[in-house]
């Protein structure tokens, strides 16, 4: 296989309250569809969606298929867990997409995706940050990230060229209830 997308889509949504932010209401569909839609545009070879809530799940267009994550764990198990599926997998790269950002544009993921060399990634400020595309050598290196890094590392060691700019209202994260208001400033997006 090719390339993999992959939905990261299993955080706790802690800042959120008690509503799953990834099910908040996003221009009339649930925030999470957002960032599914626009990855399933992006035209890779099968798509996974990495979830911690059947409600979640159940709201996944149907080209997903999505794998369940114990709840509540930070952002490196799921990374781990996405990464250890794409090796299963044989996929030759991966392309993560974090389900709480709802306007990254399937332009932004195809740039992502047109370059046939290394790893890539979004940037936004100056800071690296998922839609991120993997190689599988990249994966493999992953498995020394620790606490709630992610990838945070690799992105960071990139090359300039291998970084694809954001809009700011790409960049938007949704963290909480207030971030869904489309006249706030983004906040930026952590890997």
């Amino acid at each position: 296989m090719r390339t993999l997308g992959i939905l990261l889509a299993a955080g706790a949504s802690r800042r959120f309250g008690a509503q799953d932010k990834l099910l908040a209401d996003w221009e009339g569909a649930p925030l999470v569809v957002a960032a599914a839609r626009a990855l399933e545009a992006a035209g890779c070879d099968a798509l996974l969606a990495l979830v911690s809530s059947d409600a979640v799940e159940a709201v996944l267009p149907a080209p997903f298929r999505a794998i369940r994550v114990a709840p509540g764990l930070p952002l490196s198990h799921t990374w781990r867990a996405a990464r250890d599926h794409a090796q299963q997998l044989q996929a030759e790269r991966a392309l993560f997409m974090l389900g709480d950002m709802p306007s990254v544009s399937a332009g932004t993921i195809r740039t992502l995706m047109a370059d046939d060399g290394g790893s890539r990634a979004c940037v936004f400020d100056g800071i690296p940050m998922p839609p991120a595309l993997l190689t599988a050598d990249d994966m493999r290196g992953l498995r020394a990230e620790e606490g709630d890094q992610g990838a945070r590392a690799l992105l960071r060691s990139l090359p300039h060229n291998s970084l694809v700019p954001l809009t700011a209202e790409e960049a938007r994260d949704i963290d909480t209830p207030k971030d869904l208001c489309r006249d706030r400033v983004p906040p930026v997006v952590r890997p």
